[in-house]
């Protein structure tokens, strides 16, 4: 099979496109051909930087396709069924070989291209306001990078929930896009001060929950926006800024801060995220959420993808397909 590889951790230039071994059919698993990729923001992270399971590697969390092949023990799934599904490493490939934990069926509505933007966005998205963020109806949130998967996800999930739906992004026109999908108030960070706009508009109140998917002086900036007894839930560090965050504001407002992380709930609490991922697809095949992808690239444009992503013009999921 055809694969994005690469030996040495770096810039999307480490990329090679290539013919590598399939994956292993495993008991219990489920063999898939790869319809579309979702490129998340951990994949861009682990090329940078992270440990490599294999040599050559094949990073990637997240793809929909088509089951080629159910392993022994398996009576969920069959041969031919849609599907999308995540894994600690791998989807940038033509075949992947997956643990049925991490696999869902697509149902009827939902596309192999919507279905690849769906469980790690919408159910980071859910358990950042939901979970640990405890988000009620009547409660304000802001949610930093708005134009991204995750941010998508989540201002649509806040507003459905009843909240007053505050977000970032660093152009006008991306802000104005963002209304169709539940936005109440625009902030380009670019342009004016996120906290200091975010007090204006509350009259000095703040808001009650933040979800931060970008850390280092954002992170500042969302604990600077809190109201007292506020919530921020911490996703991600997509600045990539390498000096930490200063958070002793929390301690005046008496307010916390979560770190969430969906890939290790799913691995401790998967009886818990595997149906609420089934759910937010059902929701997507409604038309109560949408599925918003920027771009897609062929498998082979790796490194473009990567690229494209870091460039921070995306609106919404940049996806690959082999």
């Amino acid at each position: 099979m055809k694969a994005a590889v690469y030996d040495l951790v770096g810039g999307p230039e480490v990329f090679r496109y290539e013919e590598v071994a399939e994956p292993q059919l495993r008991k219990g698993g489920v063999l898939i051909d790869v319809a579309f990729i979702g490129i998340q923001g951990g994949d861009l992270l682990h090329r940078q930087g992270g440990v490599l399971a294999t040599t050559p590697h094949i990073v990637g969390y997240q793809c929909s396709g088509i089951i080629r092949e159910v392993g022994d023990g398996v009576a969920d799934f069959v041969k031919g069924q849609p599907v999308v599904a995540t894994m600690a490493y791998g989807s940038h490939a033509e075949v992947v070989s997956v643990a049925t934990a991490s696999v869902w069926a697509l149902p009827d509505g939902v596309s192999l291209q919507q279905g690849a933007g769906v469980p790690i966005e919408f159910g980071t998205a859910h358990d950042c306001l939901f979970e640990f963020g405890r988000l009620q109806a009547g409660e304000s949130v802001l949610i930093q990078a708005g134009a991204g998967g995750v941010g998508l996800a989540a201002i649509q999930l806040a507003k459905a929930a009843g909240a007053t739906v505050f977000a970032t992004a660093s152009s006008d026109d991306r802000l104005a896009r963002l209304k169709d999908y539940g936005l109440d108030y625009a902030i380009n960070y670019v342009q004016v001060d996120t906290a200091h706009t975010i007090m204006e508009i509350t009259e000095g109140k703040g808001v009650n929950l933040v979800v931060d998917p970008v850390g280092g002086k954002t992170l500042e900036a969302s604990i600077a926006s809190l109201a007292y007894r506020g919530r921020v839930s911490y996703v991600g560090n997509a600045g990539r800024e390498p000096q930490p965050p200063q958070i002793g504001g929390l301690m005046g407002k008496n307010a916390e801060i979560h770190g969430v992380f969906l890939g290790a709930e799913m691995a401790m609490n998967g009886g818990r995220t595997h149906p609420m991922i089934s759910a937010l697809l059902d929701r997507v095949a409604s038309g109560d959420l949408t599925v918003v992808t920027d771009k897609v690239f062929h498998l082979a444009e790796a490194a473009d993808a990567h690229r494209y992503i870091e460039s921070r013009q995306a609106f919404g999921r940049v996806l690959m397909k082999p």
